[in-house]
């Protein structure tokens, strides 16, 4: 066994992930660790997978984006991958952007409700 695979419980630490969601991660194919008998492990290229899904999460990217994207790289390689991810990119920007802008609105509601029902306390 190489020194760099990680179990399936040491996996889980590393990035701070259930079981359950390192299992569905594996269900949905986002994942394929070594099996020998039940036991898992996780090499170079699946730790290296789970930092990009764990990035994808973090950015807001829907898991079945971030498996079409890995498979990008499975299929057509690097430049195919990053020439994806730069037009995913700018459709979350997009979408975050919207995001903010229905939180600032919704803030502002709540911030003059708020003014307007401390001013009737006086």
């Amino acid at each position: 066994m190489s020194d760099n695979r990680l179990t399936f419980k040491e996996m889980c630490a590393k990035f701070d992930v259930t079981p359950r969601t390192l299992r569905y991660y594996e269900y949905i194919e986002l994942l394929q660790p070594d099996r020998e008998g039940r036991s898992r492990y996780y090499g170079a290229r699946e730790q290296a997978r789970m930092v990009l899904i764990m990035r994808g999460r973090k950015f807001g990217f829907q898991l079945e984006e971030i498996r079409q994207w890995l498979m990008i790289y499975e299929n057509e390689g690097n430049a195919a991958q990053m020439n994806a991810f730069v037009e995913m990119a700018d459709r979350q920007m997009k979408e975050l952007q919207d995001q903010q802008r229905q939180l600032q609105e919704a803030m502002d509601a709540l911030k003059s409700l708020r003014d307007q029902t401390a001013a009737g306390l006086v």
